[in-house]
């Protein structure tokens, strides 16, 4: 992003190629190991710097969508973004800021483990950085970004990562481009109710970072047994919807030579496609739910 008055960009959504629970920590969070896989598909967030000021204690963003937004905007990840930032400011600095208006264009599903509101979330955070020009480095805006969600620190990082800890501690990967097929069934569970459930795995062994980043085939396009998305079955328990959606992903593994699996903790599922397939128009109109083609970032 550079430093001008106004920003046209992507807010991509996310893969996570696979997802373990590899602990509970002691402030009752638990430790996660996954693979994040950004795609060059999402939403498109414009930012425009006005002449305006901010009077009195007014939020110094105006932001605007193509999609009802939530009836209480304080509850939005935008404004939550811009209020964590904010804080973060002293007070004379913050009189001289202008107001800048956000122009959302949703494109990615709520609830769908792709991780939607958090990549709003962390576009903010770099948009308003650069256009305020408060010189916030990348690492402080992760730190203001976990306050907000375990998500939105991958966004800023802004690259495929292995993550570990609660999803914000990072190490790189390399890996090649990729195609996948989405599937987005209109369910969604709360990621309390998944958490509380019996049959969710929580102790899976912790697998070495110099292994995963060597050896990105374990988990690319097939999986290998000692990976998973410990959610999947959880989610596929109670709801018919994503089930519906797996099992029709499932059916073009073998001439994708691929495994079809969950994001997150769904509802989105997804294929790889190891080969731009011939018959991906037809996978997507026969889809029991809408369907998309994209790639990675």
């Amino acid at each position: 992003m550079q430093t001008t008055n106004y920003i046209n960009t992507l807010s991509p959504a996310k893969l996570n190629l696979f997802l373990h629970i590899t602990g509970k920590r002691k402030d009752g969070y638990h430790n996660l190991q996954t693979l994040f896989r950004l795609l060059n598909w999402g939403d498109n967030m414009q930012f425009r710097l006005s002449q305006q000021t901010v009077y009195n204690d007014e939020l110094p963003i105006r932001l605007h969508c193509n999609i009802n937004l939530t009836d209480n905007l304080q509850d939005n990840l935008i404004v939550k973004a811009a209020h964590a930032l904010l804080k973060n400011i002293p007070n004379n600095q913050k009189k001289t800021l202008k107001i800048i208006d956000i122009q959302l264009n949703k494109k990615i599903p709520t609830g769908a483990g792709l991780g939607g509101g958090s990549s709003n979330a962390a576009t903010t955070l770099l948009a308003l950085n650069n256009l305020w020009q408060l010189e916030f480095s990348q690492q402080q805006l992760q730190k203001i970004g976990v306050t907000l969600g375990a998500d939105v620190p991958i966004f800023i990082y802004g690259q495929d990562a292995i993550a570990e800890g609660v999803g914000d501690v990072f190490s790189p990967i390399k890996l090649p481009k990729q195609q996948f097929l989405l599937l987005t069934p209109s369910s969604h569970i709360s990621t309390a109710q998944l958490f509380a459930h019996p049959k969710l795995k929580r102790n899976v062994k912790k697998l070495p970072v110099a292994m995963l980043q060597k050896k990105p085939e374990h988990f690319l396009d097939t999986l290998d047994p000692s990976f998973c998305n410990v959610f999947e079955p959880v989610v596929c328990k109670l709801s018919t919807k994503v089930t519906q959606a797996l099992n029709y992903l499932k059916q073009f593994e073998s001439t994708c030579n691929s495994t079809a699996r969950m994001t997150g903790s769904g509802s989105c599922v997804f294929l790889p496609l190891t080969h731009h397939t011939k018959h991906i128009d037809t996978w997507i109109k026969q889809a029991p739910c809408p369907a998309f083609f994209v790639e990675s970032l």
